[in-house]
């Protein structure tokens, strides 16, 4: 590949595979080593009093690893600014800093994820951010919640965990329209199946943790801004704040990265045919899935994705008790938190991950069980769930 993969250009012409694998990873010019190396240092020796070398001073301002992170980063979101930080909270906490100000405004969806909600409701409320919590799958409720010191419009698609949809390109005009600033978490979806900044919006988080990592052995969060000022003015707040990703994680989000593409084709596949399934069957009230013609959104989420996705919700006829019984006999489904990596997952949202909004206008029903679904092979999925739905 040589130089080439240095230029902004000739990574716009490759495919999204090619440049998950190339982006920001050119081989070691020291030693000519394939993959990036680890730069597990804290600081850098100078050329002289302020005389950087290539621009690294100390770690919490840049380190190597994360650089190439962040900038393979920023070409699979086809943004100008990619930044890697502890966790996808920390993304999180830090973008709104660098957007808001006290007495600022700020629309967040009514289903968004519970860590999202604890962080603006109890954290940032304290600092003076006003929120509205809103229907973002109904772009008329979103322009009429704007009021004159709204400054972002805080966007989850599919959402967590009742996977709704909204469709960005048309909350992009709206936001141009108000001036907002428009931010979109594109963890569920991820940059292999979903282009928010392409749609409009002007800026994508993630946290890495999930199908970027994609292993379940590494936190981390990201955010990739469409504009390069917006790029800098969140990347000051990161290193005043601090909460950047260390270059192991760097290292594990970035290897994880390299086979995001053929990760998603083979959860999709496996996420289609349990949706299947568990639409037959007698014990499952309804199945919540975007690829689903009676979802209510699927014609947005047929338009704006390349796939539907590797989580699935589904609500059970015996109600809470008959879901966490359905969660406590799987074997091959994990019980566990988190999602996106390639061992298959089961949770109770009511009372896992989302208990942080019970009592809240954000509150999910009891009888809801969310899978992550996985890479293993279907059969083995799909003898486990029968044996628990049983």
């Amino acid at each position: 590949m040589g130089n080439s993969m240095n230029d902004s250009s000739a990574l716009g012409r490759l495919g999204f595979n090619s440049r998950a694998i190339h982006a920001g990873q050119e081989p070691d010019p020291l030693t000519g080593a394939v993959a990036v190396p680890i730069y597990q240092t804290s600081t850098y020796k100078q050329d002289g009093v302020g005389g950087l070398r290539n621009g690294y001073e100390y770690s919490r301002s840049g380190n190597p690893t994360r650089t190439a992170l962040e900038e393979c980063l920023a070409a699979l979101e086809g943004g100008a600014r990619g930044l890697a930080f502890a966790s996808g909270l920390a993304a999180e906490d830090t973008l709104l800093r660098a957007l808001c100000s006290p007495g600022d405004h700020m629309l967040l969806p009514d289903d968004a994820y519970g860590g999202t909600y604890r962080l603006v409701a109890r954290v940032l409320s304290r600092w003076g951010v006003e929120f509205t919590a809103v229907h973002m799958h109904d772009t008329a409720a979103v322009a009429a919640a704007i009021q004159p010191n709204t400054r972002v419009i805080w966007v989850e698609t599919p959402t967590n965990p009742l996977l709704n949809i909204v469709d960005i390109a048309a909350l992009a005009e709206v936001s141009r329209q108000h001036q907002t600033m428009m931010v979109v978490d594109n963890t569920f979806a991820s940059p292999y199946l979903q282009q928010p900044l392409a749609l409009g919006a002007d800026v994508v988080v993630h946290s890495t943790t999930k199908y970027l990592g994609g292993h379940s052995d590494v936190v981390g969060g990201a955010v990739v801004t469409r504009d390069a000022e917006v790029g800098e003015q969140v990347a000051f707040y990161q290193n005043s704040m601090g909460a950047i990703c260390g270059p192991f994680d760097a290292w594990l989000v970035m290897r994880g990265i390299k086979t995001l593409g053929v990760r998603m084709d083979r959860h999709c596949s496996n996420a289609a045919q349990i949706v299947r399934f568990l639409g037959q069957h007698p014990a499952v009230s309804s199945v919540l899935y975007p690829g689903l013609p009676n979802h209510p959104n699927h014609e947005v989420a047929a338009r704006q994705m390349s796939g539907f996705g590797g989580m699935v919700s589904f609500r059970m006829r015996g109600g809470e008790e008959a879901a966490l019984k359905v969660c406590e006999l799987t074997q091959m489904f994990t019980l566990g938190e988190s999602l996106g990596g390639i061992e298959s997952l089961i949770e109770h949202p009511a009372r896992m991950t989302h208990a942080s909004v019970a009592g809240s206008p954000l509150e999910v029903p009891g009888d809801l069980i969310r899978l992550s679904v996985g890479i293993e092979d279907i059969e083995d999925l799909l003898a486990d769930l029968t044996a628990a739905l049983a």
